[in-house]
């Protein structure tokens, strides 16, 4: 047995926990864990771990693979980088080319990365069950039962039957249904024969592509260029061309509803899609009152209310059916029954180009981490953290010259063609567009102070020469592109301000 995990996705209704640099599969939110580590520790007793597949975007897969290693024996999870995101059928298909290219009778399992299964004996059960009718020949789901009309789900039709024991729970698919409004939800928990829809699918790999090709015939024709191209020179070039090509389509959309031979499972799993912030409190422990708190609170009085905090005291006093979420540089609060509607708060945030939005004010870097102490106009002060060992990339900024004072261990620095150290309370100066290099070649943490100056200080100005981590050159031209697109902006907003005041 197979399985994809598909970690692609930047968990919009998770914000402000989840941020486009950081999403909600990469956190460490509930347990020692983060929901992608969790998610491939539990197929470790399924499966060996060489036949998990990871497929995700390029700017996450450093950092997953980062986390991997602190997972007992996911030296040999295999992480397949997506040229681009194009919903869920394309990132599956990716997965079953390369499945298919050793072994196209493989039953192949796909679930998200972002889903919490508390009942893991029972899921490996599940998945038994659903192998055995991937075997018949059936594109298998796994149901969840609703405890509440859920808006946030899509759900399952159930039809017959196809096991001899009906309480076995396996029965052939009527329909898919998407979310539904809460009058149909309520409907859909009376009638009894609706499911949730967990995402989560088994089949074998020839069954699936057979749909593909009868369903989505161009689809198909991108998917069998990849697995001709795989483990050949020109194999990025066939996938890069393939997704280009791909239009975005769901799993569901694409293929599921269509499909001639569909079967759902029934099963109780402790399962939680976290979808929104609500679901914090499917897993967390309450206390008298209803409440969940985490971090560092104080409330006095609320009722049935989700508290999360970071090392910030946030204080609550009489909140009722409230979620409180608060991080260093942004809180959200609204009513449970409105968590749904974070996404809004997002689509507001893509409009401002709000920071906010992209990444948190501490970013980790395959080099260590910083973290954004203020910013104001020409100006942006970071604490740097570089690991020992490590260095950042041979670098220039087209827009902004850096200033580095070192607190603690030693910098090697590199300016132009100058390589020099830097001792605690010394400090050195990088100019505008010169070519430079940060590392450690000691064996603690280097600590240091960095002061940007300049018109435009966003992450984008970076043009990489030289990188330790992967991040090649071949990104450049997009940066570049991006750079040059800002530049037009602002100096078209410099051109309007200054024919309003001519006016």
């Amino acid at each position: 047995m197979y399985a994809v995990i598909l970690a692609g996705g930047s968990g919009t209704r998770f914000w402000p926990l989840s941020r486009e640099t950081s999403p909600k599969q990469m956190l460490r939110v509930f347990g020692d864990l983060t929901m992608i580590q969790q998610t491939v520790a539990r197929l470790g007793d399924a499966m060996p771990k060489e036949n998990i597949y990871i497929v995700t975007g390029q700017k996450y897969a450093y950092e997953i693979g980062q986390q991997l290693l602190e997972v007992e024996g996911a030296e040999g999870v295999k992480i397949l980088n997506e040229p681009e995101a194009k919903n869920t059928a394309p990132a599956i298909g990716f997965a079953a080319a390369h499945i298919a290219k050793k072994s196209p009778d493989a039953v192949m399992a796909v679930m998200p990365s972002d889903h919490i299964i508390a009942k893991n004996d029972v899921f490996m059960e599940v998945l038994r069950r659903a192998k055995a009718l991937a075997r018949r020949g059936y594109l298998t789901t796994i149901g969840i039962k609703p405890d509440r009309p859920e808006t946030g789900y899509g759900y399952i039709q159930t039809g017959r039957s196809i096991s001899k024991d009906a309480a076995m729970g396996e029965f052939e698919v009527t329909r898919f249904v998407e979310k539904p409004d809460l009058k149909t939800a309520k409907q859909y928990m009376k009638s009894g024969g609706y499911l949730w829809n967990s995402g989560i699918f088994v089949w074998r790999v020839k069954d699936v592509l057979a749909e593909i090709r009868r369903q989505l015939p161009e689809f198909y024709r991108g998917i069998v260029a990849i697995e001709k191209a795989i483990g050949k020179k020109t194999e990025e070039e066939a996938v890069a061309s393939a997704f280009r090509a791909f239009k975005p389509v769901s799993i569901d959309y694409g293929i599921m509803e269509r499909a001639k031979k569909v079967a759902v499972i029934s099963a109780d799993i402790g399962w939680s899609d976290m979808g929104s912030l609500r679901a914090i409190e499917d897993i967390s422990e309450k206390d008298e009152a209803g409440n969940v708190v985490a971090g560092n609170v104080i409330d006095i009085g609320s009722r049935d209310s989700i508290v999360y905090a970071g090392k910030r005291l946030v204080a609550t006093v009489g909140l009722e059916n409230m979620v409180v979420v608060d991080t260093p540089d942004a809180t959200l609060v609204c009513r449970k029954d409105n968590t749904q509607d974070v996404r809004k708060v997002v689509d507001a945030l893509k409009k401002k180009k709000a920071d906010e939005l992209v990444e948190h004010v501490t970013v980790s870097r395959p080099w260590g981490s910083y973290t954004i102490l203020e910013v104001g106009a020409r100006y942006k002060i970071k604490r740097i953290v570089v690991n020992a060992g490590a260095k950042l990339s041979y670098q220039l900024h087209h827009h902004r010259s850096e200033h580095w004072v070192v607190v603690s261990g030693t910098a090697r620095v590199t300016v132009g063609e100058k390589s020099f150290n830097v001792h605690p309370n010394e400090s050195t100066y990088v100019p505008m567009s010169t070519g430079h290099r940060l590392e450690n070649p000691g064996k603690v943490p280097l600590h240091l102070i960095e002061v940007q100056n300049g018109d435009y200080m966003a992450e984008d100005d970076i043009v990489r020469f030289d990188d330790e981590y992967g991040r090649t050159p071949a990104e450049q031209g997009e940066i570049r592109r991006q750079v040059k697109a800002r530049k037009r902006t602002a100096k078209k907003d410099t051109r309007e301000r200054e024919r309003q005041r001519g006016g």
